[in-house]
């Protein structure tokens, strides 16, 4: 990661609300995030008893919009959380400017993102601190767990002090703050270990997979592939595609009748009923309704992405 500080946790959510403990972020405060996103980007704020404040997503990109982010500033926020969607970094650079500008911690959301570069810099090691999933189905795995990583001395002892029960270092069973139970167990840590001498061959795998997908899907009427900005190395975390709304259901179903398994794309946090606010974000609702993830697990062979694409584009032409 080029950052000195890999702090390894139970999960990622969790090493996303140390993050914020951390930065010493709670009641009161406000902090920045893309509705389009998976829940726990948006739980790990609610846990510290900040807000969460919803903004919409950059059609490019379908990550946070950074055109959207000075409108969203208010005198209560504290932190802007970034989102590497599916393994596709967002645009940094802006994000980072208006930052600064108004002395806010960036806290980056790669928990899909494992490898991936921002004009060949590693995403997770651009802000303030980055977080890290390894959850069964991401890039790297130990079954679970997490890792916060950061350049900031001061905030990784913190961290590590608050997610070892906010036992002192220096004194023995001595608490003096309350902290929580968040560590890596030594299995998970020695799993991790093995996954990252094979990561190059899974990160190789990935890039192959999406390659095949885009020379199978790309420019086929009534399906949009997800874009790839020019300065964007992304790892494909999954291979994901937008089609009508009035097919992405049934296009599910006409798959699945095929022993072809999909995901829809995640609910936008602010239609779910613990965030709901009555606002429009109209890209990330569009994104929330057209998309579906197809197949994308590494040993995936061109011969069954060839069979799965070739029933996505039936299920288009049957169904719209």
């Amino acid at each position: 990661m080029g950052v000195r500080h890999g702090i390894g946790t139970a999960n990622g959510t969790v090493s996303l609300h140390l993050a914020f403990a951390a930065l010493g972020i709670g009641p009161g405060d406000e902090v920045i995030v893309p509705t389009f996103t998976y829940v726990a980007s948006v739980n790990a704020i609610a846990y510290t008893g900040a807000t969460p404040v919803f903004v919409d997503s950059d059609p490019m990109t379908w990550n946070l919009d950074p055109s959207v982010l000075e409108a969203a500033i208010t005198p209560r926020t504290r932190a802007i959380e970034v989102v590497h969607l599916y393994g596709h970094p967002a645009d940094m650079d802006p994000i980072l400017a208006v930052a600064e500008q108004h002395g806010l911690a960036v806290v980056e959301d790669a928990a899909e993102a494992h490898g991936a570069r921002y004009k060949d810099r590693p995403v997770g090691s651009l802000g303030t601190v980055g977080s890290f999933s390894f959850f069964g189905n991401k890039i790297i795995t130990t079954g679970e767990g997490g890792m916060l990583v950061t350049d900031d001395e001061a905030l990784a002892e913190t961290a590590r002090h608050l997610r070892g029960q906010g036992v002192s270092p220096r004194r023995t069973y001595w608490h003096d703050v309350i902290g929580f139970n968040y560590r890596m167990t030594n299995v998970a840590a020695a799993i991790g270990c093995a996954q990252l001498e094979r990561v190059e061959i899974t990160l190789a795998a990935k890039r192959e997979i999406a390659g095949w997908y885009r020379s199978r899907l790309d420019r086929v009427p009534g399906i949009a592939l997800q874009p790839k900005a020019g300065w964007a190395a992304p790892v494909h975390w999954m291979n994901s595609v937008l089609v009508d709304p009035q097919v992405q259901g049934g296009l599910m179903e006409f798959l699945a009748t095929r022993g072809i398994e999909t995901r829809p794309f995640f609910h936008p946090a602010h239609t779910l009923p613990m965030y709901a606010s009555g606002a429009a974000f109209p890209v990330a609702e569009r994104l929330g309704a057209y998309g579906i993830n197809l197949p994308s697990w590494p040993g995936l062979t061109e011969a069954q992405v060839d069979e799965i694409s070739s029933a996505v584009v039936a299920g288009v032409k049957t169904l719209g």
